[in-house]
């Protein structure tokens, strides 16, 4: 079956940015002129993917509204001419059909994409983690290569990336086997490997396209890492059971979900943009010349 469904987990405290996630879904903190789950739709609907769902949590009802209709908006900016603008918050609604469940309870990554099951079903999907981005105009965009992969193996793919080795210990690494080009056979998982015991130093960065089965594998899990429900857990059983593969990516991810790699994103996305690149380069230089 083609890939058409795609979760987004987005339930998570937010705890990293606080004070500002005390009422702000972290998800919709702007970056740049676009909150960051956005990014994440965008990418979606550029891979062919028309259906999906955002799993939520209590108090998370801005990123509905975000992607839904502003009515009284539209006419105000209408009446004020301000064509531009009004068709930017109108193509938001346009992206895709938006869903919403809710996580209940905070149990983990794992169960952020299971809460999602009853929307799924018995299709396959993709996974799209909001904290990464994955700029558009890239030479090579992530999430149709790895569907590409899916078709072509019928087997759940992971993107990864080589990372410093002394970094590994933040990310899920897996135990590489077969590699065809950009392509490697998963042999295993380890989430967040010690630096002394990684089996390699490639990294799981956030984007998956998953089998259905990736769900009862998810429900046989029990509590792992950090006492909850890791999505690794359920990746290993699939690999066990059914095979996976790996997708190694050397484009640009850029992380928002910490303090320094949000303004290293910021400065990325603001020196690609044909309205900032210029401008915001010339206020750069001469920052830096003065230090």
């Amino acid at each position: 079956m083609p890939i058409k469904k795609a979760i987004i987990p987005a339930a998570g405290l937010g705890t990293r940015f606080l004070p500002a996630t005390k009422v702000i879904p972290k998800e919709m903190i702007p970056v740049i002129d676009r909150p960051g789950i956005q990014y994440a739709v965008e990418e979606a609907a550029r891979a062919g993917i028309d259906d999906i769902v955002i799993v939520g949590a209590r108090g998370k009802g801005a990123i509905e509204d975000h992607f839904d209709a502003a009515p009284d908006l539209e006419r105000r900016l209408e009446r004020d001419g301000k064509t531009e603008e009004l068709e930017s918050i109108r193509a938001v609604t346009q992206l895709a059909r938006i869903f919403a469940v809710r996580q209940k309870f905070q149990r983990g990554f794992g169960d952020a994409v299971l809460a999602a099951k009853g929307h799924v079903g018995d299709e396959p999907c993709a996974v799209l983690v909001p904290d990464e981005i994955v700029p558009a105009g890239q030479v090579e965009d992530l999430l149709p290569a790895m569907i590409d992969v899916f078709d072509d193996k019928g087997a759940s793919v992971v993107a990864v990336q080589e990372v410093p080795h002394d970094q590994i210990s933040a990310y899920g690494a897996i135990v590489p086997g077969d590699r065809e080009g950009a392509v490697v056979e998963i042999l295993d998982m380890v989430e967040k490997p010690s630096v002394d015991t990684a089996p390699s130093d490639l990294a799981a960065r956030g984007r998956y396209v998953f089998t259905p089965e990736i769900f009862p594998a998810i429900e046989s899990t029990t509590e792992g890492y950090g006492g909850e429900i890791q999505l690794t857990d359920a990746i290993r059983i699939v690999i066990k059971e059914h095979g996976a593969f790996a997708y190694v990516y050397d484009g640009d991810m850029l992380d928002v979900g910490n303090k320094l790699g949000y303004l290293e994103a910021t400065v990325e996305l603001a020196l690609s943009r044909p309205d900032l690149a210029e401008p915001f380069e010339r206020w750069l230089r001469r920052r830096l010349e003065l230090d």
